[in-house]
């Protein structure tokens, strides 16, 4: 992106005082206009982490503990409801904070003039959030939220499936040792990618989202095929599963009045939906957040929508609800064993699921490095500044050394927050090693959906609403977007985390396929983990923002300082963010701090 005389003398000054400071200042760059994410790859965040093993896997879930094909369905029709409330509460506040001060169009300082105030969208996504909307004490959102992302802020739990999808594929679903080692390799090899290469992972979770997405289409093409009496080997089965299952009599009828299945199957649908997050997380990487990622976001979880919806009725018309009640693998591969009729159909579709679920791997290590980037930033983990460093790719230093490309600068990749990332989501992987792998996924993926989905979901939401009532924060007055229904959307999202929150504790009922003797996990052992997990955080905090302070008598000073320019260096260009430079030491006395800034 071509810079301005003035802009380049801001940047050069910047990188100057960075690199005269020493060790505890650290300039990070952003990625340049020709590497920056398009609308596409926006959508494709989207679809790659959205589509996994949930739509194939849940479905089935949801149907035996409901008991009912209608109610089943209007399970997802409502998961799809809170997932696009949950999209407009972030985009409310993603295009809205932080703001900076933008710099005088004359001015011939460093920091610019005093022009006024615009939103600069920054990456960590409900971190930003968090942070704007619970300032008070300091660094207690920051230790809170970052202690749990760091630790469980990754899929180990679907790594896990990954390996159960593989082995079943190869015909050897009985080794949970291999299992294990394929889950740990798809989670290095990941974050080995993105490490080397981070245009490659781009591309590749790209060409992941399309195949997922050809994929369901078809699952629901051949559904409603069968529905209409085609034939893929196993005869005509459709009309007989159209007439059981759609039957407007019986669709409704004898539903489980098991609250503590219902209050679990919600969770499990919500997480489904849960991938509308993954731009949010490396925002400050999109191309034109302000103008196109609104609509390209909100697109995208209108088709996965409609999408899901879909593929849960298409199921159906080939299943009878009986053969789901009365079979313990997922829905997919009874839709695929009866659809064509052998079991070589089924093995298919486990390596189609174990692709998808890589995908959901690869996005995931991809957007969550940024966060833990972003959480180093703030000089809460030891090593800070480490983990919080981007460097130069390996293949962008080969091709700069043998290619002799431009001398534009190289494509970068937070190296160290990927270690960071590998190394907690192996050892989520070794710390269920005890258990069968069954029981290790279930584990894994609730604990991830009930802190991260529902704890932080119910947060932020209820967050925006008190913004939305306090007066003294102004907050609807100068909104980057607004939401259809003014606070419906987070009203929504939030009373429904809330009802999770406390849902999950009534205990579901024996014949329930999240009871005891299904899963052999007791109901109450997950929301205790994550309750427990909010007080680890705290922990964390009172330690490092009160005891070590105190102890050594000094405070943690963290300074970051972003260098704004106009995108495109037009006058209407949206204001972005090119570089950051982030300080931060402990200071013995007030006074060492107004000496330092100055």
């Amino acid at each position: 992106m071509p810079l301005t005389a003035a802009d380049q003398r801001r940047v050069d000054e910047a990188e100057a005082e960075a690199e005269a400071a020493g060790p505890t200042k650290l300039l990070v760059r952003s990625p340049t206009e020709t590497q920056k994410l398009g609308s596409f790859t926006v959508m494709c965040l989207i679809m790659n982490r959205t589509i996994g093993s949930g739509i194939y896997v849940t479905p089935a879930i949801v149907l035996r503990a409901t008991d009912s094909v209608g109610i089943s369905l209007l399970l997802w029709t409502f998961g799809a409801v809170f997932g696009l409330c949950g999209l407009l509460v972030w985009l409310e506040l993603g295009l809205s904070i932080p703001k900076f001060q933008t710099p005088g169009e004359s001015s011939d300082s460093l920091r610019g003039g005093e022009d006024g105030y615009e939103n600069v969208p920054r990456s960590g996504g409900e971190k930003n959030y968090l942070e704007y909307i619970y300032k008070d004490p300091r660094f207690l959102s920051t230790c809170m939220y970052g202690v749990i992302f760091v630790i469980l802020g990754n899929l180990a739990g679907n790594a896990i499936a990954m390996g159960q999808y593989i082995m079943q594929a190869a015909g050897q679903p009985d080794n949970p040792e291999a299992i294990r080692g394929i889950a740990v390799a798809a989670l290095i090899g990941a974050c080995l990618i993105h490490g080397l290469w981070r245009n490659g992972g781009i591309v590749l979770n790209n060409v992941l989202a399309i195949i997922k997405i050809l994929t369901l289409m078809a699952v629901i093409i051949i559904g409603f095929a069968v529905a209409g009496g085609a034939s893929f080997g196993n005869g005509p089965i459709g009309r007989n599963a159209v007439k059981e299952n759609f039957n407007t009599r019986k669709s409704f009828s004898r539903p489980s009045d098991d609250a503590g299945s219902y209050a679990r199957s919600i969770v499990y649908v919500v997480y489904s939906y849960s991938g509308f997050k993954q731009p949010f997380y490396v925002l400050s990487e999109v191309s034109h957040p302000k103008k196109r990622f609104a609509k390209a976001t909100i697109g995208t979880m209108f088709l996965i929508a409609v999408l899901f919806i879909l593929a849960n009725v298409a199921y159906l018309c080939a299943v009878p609800k009986d053969r789901v009640l009365g079979d313990e693998l997922d829905m997919a591969n009874i839709f695929f064993r009866d659809v064509f009729g052998n079991e070589t159909a089924p093995r298919v579709m486990s390596g189609i699921i174990a692709l998808s679920i890589f995908g959901n791997i690869v996005v995931m290590t991809f957007t969550a490095s940024k966060v833990k980037q972003e959480i180093a930033k703030e000089g809460i983990l030891p090593f800070s500044l480490h983990f919080a460093r981007s460097t130069t790719t390996p293949y962008a230093w080969l091709k700069r050394r043998f290619w002799r490309t431009d001398g534009g600068p190289l494509e970068q990749s937070p190296a160290m927050a990927l270690a960071l990332h590998a190394v907690f989501a192996v050892i989520l992987v070794a710390a269920t090693s005890s258990t069968t792998p069954s029981v290790a996924y279930i584990v894994l993926v609730l604990l991830y959906g009930y802190t991260l989905t529902v704890l932080v979901g119910f947060a932020v939401a209820s967050g925006v609403l008190y913004l939305r009532l306090s007066k003294k924060r102004e907050w609807t007055d100068h909104l980057g977007f607004k939401p259809w229904g003014g606070p419906t959307a987070a009203i929504i999202y939030s009373c429904t985390c809330a009802f999770m929150i406390v849902g999950v504790f009534i205990p579901p009922g024996e014949t329930s396929p999240f009871s005891y003797a299904t899963t052999g996990v007791r109901h109450y052992i997950v929301p205790i983990v994550g309750l427990c997990m909010l007080l680890v955080g705290y922990s964390y905090y009172f330690v490092f923002a009160k005891l070590i302070p105190r102890l050594i008598k000094k405070v943690l000073v963290v300074e970051r300082e972003p260098i704004i320019v106009r995108q495109g260096d037009r006058q209407d260009g949206e204001w972005v963010q090119i570089l950051e430079v982030v300080e931060f030491w402990w200071a013995a006395r007030q006074a060492d701090i107004k000496e330092a800034r100055n």
